[in-house]
């Protein structure tokens, strides 16, 4: 992560030494008033780091003002973005979202989360829609050269050379590194508000985003070099948290896929490996890291996982102890059981619900074992005297 830090300072640097005659355009494709050398730039950091914090809010607000700030004349080549048939639906849609969050603070939790799982889809439709948007924003940028830069070369004996382009494609990657780092940790809210009991926390983590955005929007307006210090200071503070929220964004999006679409009805397990999460940091693999469960060759239960779900393949033995499957209200749980307690190990998706028994059966588990709310409930029954009903 610290190289990956190093790398995108080397991009924001290569930013300020870009030629002042790449960077003195608009970062619109029609040409408007040249603005002071860096002053482009420093917008578009601004812009990208809005964008990631809320893909739909930002890529519309964006679109909208540089389809505003264009004249009349020169707005058929504007980007796709920044066409009212885009941006015009996308903050329609914001509003939408905006009264959903106004009303849910007065609704249930159980009758709000579904309209939250929802609305983790769209987050994430919403950031691959705006991926569209930030690479013509990078080539924008160096769209535009100043008439006299070609003049100037071809009148030294050189053949005009046109960088733009070139300059551009070497912004990109930074460009959708940092747009990356700070999406995930603003994503990473969405998945907290899925998974969070209380709707004020709701309400609070939606806050600090709409706060947090406001502050680079605001920066910004106030002064180009001072929005875009505030952009980079939330960008490398994003990097080192991307991992955290790379793997809380898997966890979240598994989580509401099965409970959306009821996975669990037509779930079978397979017999050797099966996908499971890490519920805990073991033998430095961090919590919530995503991988298959399987027994190797002595019968050692194993986990397998690929590093941000694309490198290579690695194994992780898990601890040998006595395990059981542990029958949660949201998912089933794999527990190490020592004496009196039990700690949990492994993350079951929702899909394993009413499939405990048949995965303590495939893993050669013992003991299957109410935990949670359904520990909780089963025993409020005891106490009332209500036992289960034996079958047969």
């Amino acid at each position: 992560m610290k190289r990956l830090s190093a790398l995108l300072l080397a991009g924001v640097f290569l930013l300020g030494l870009a030629p002042a005659h790449l960077v003195a355009a608009s970062t619109s494709a029609p040409t408007l008033a040249p603005k002071p050398p860096g002053v482009a730039a420093a917008e578009t950091l601004s812009q990208v780091t809005g964008i990631a914090i809320s893909p739909l809010l930002g890529v519309g607000a964006v679109g909208a003002w540089r389809y505003y700030e264009t004249p009349p004349a020169q707005r058929d080549g504007l980007s796709w973005y920044a066409q009212p048939w885009f941006w015009g639906p996308a903050l329609l849609l914001v509003g939408l979202v905006f009264l959903k969050d106004t009303a849910g603070a007065a609704l249930p939790t159980a009758l709000k989360k579904p309209f939250d799982v929802v609305e983790v889809f769209e987050n994430k439709l919403s950031g691959l829609i705006a991926t569209g948007a930030i690479i013509p924003m990078a080539f924008d940028l160096f769209k535009n050269i100043s008439p006299g830069a070609g003049a100037s070369l071809g009148d030294a004996g050189f053949a005009a050379i046109d960088l733009a382009p070139l300059w551009g494609a070497l912004m990109v990657p930074f460009v959708l590194i940092a747009y990356g780092a700070v999406f995930l940790v603003s994503h990473s809210i969405n998945i907290l508000i899925l998974i969070s009991p209380f709707s004020t926390v709701d309400a609070a983590l939606k806050g600090f985003r709409l706060f947090l955005l406001s502050t680079v929007a605001g920066t910004s307006m106030a002064s180009p070099k001072v929005g875009a210090l505030w952009a980079a200071l939330i960008i490398l503070c994003c990097l080192p948290l991307s991992g955290w929220a790379f793997r809380l964004m898997v966890f979240g999006q598994v989580f509401a896929w099965d409970v959306l679409t009821q996975h669990r009805r037509r779930f079978k397990l397979h017999p050797t490996a099966n996908p499971v999460f890490l519920a805990r940091s073991v033998a430095g693999v961090p919590r919530r890291t995503y991988g298959m469960l399987h027994r190797d060759p002595m019968g050692q239960l194993t986990f397998t996982y690929r590093p941000w779900l694309v490198l290579p393949r690695r194994s992780l033995p898990l601890p040998v102890a006595q395990h059981a499957v542990g029958r949660g209200f949201l998912h089933p749980e794999l527990l190490i059981v020592d004496g009196e307690t039990a700690h949990d190990l492994l993350n079951l998706p929702p899909r394993y619900n009413t499939h405990e028994g048949e995965f303590a059966e495939t893993y050669g588990i013992r003991e299957v074992r109410e935990i949670g709310l359904r520990a909780a409930w089963t025993w409020i029954k005891g106490w009332f005297g209500v036992r289960p009903i034996p079958a047969g």
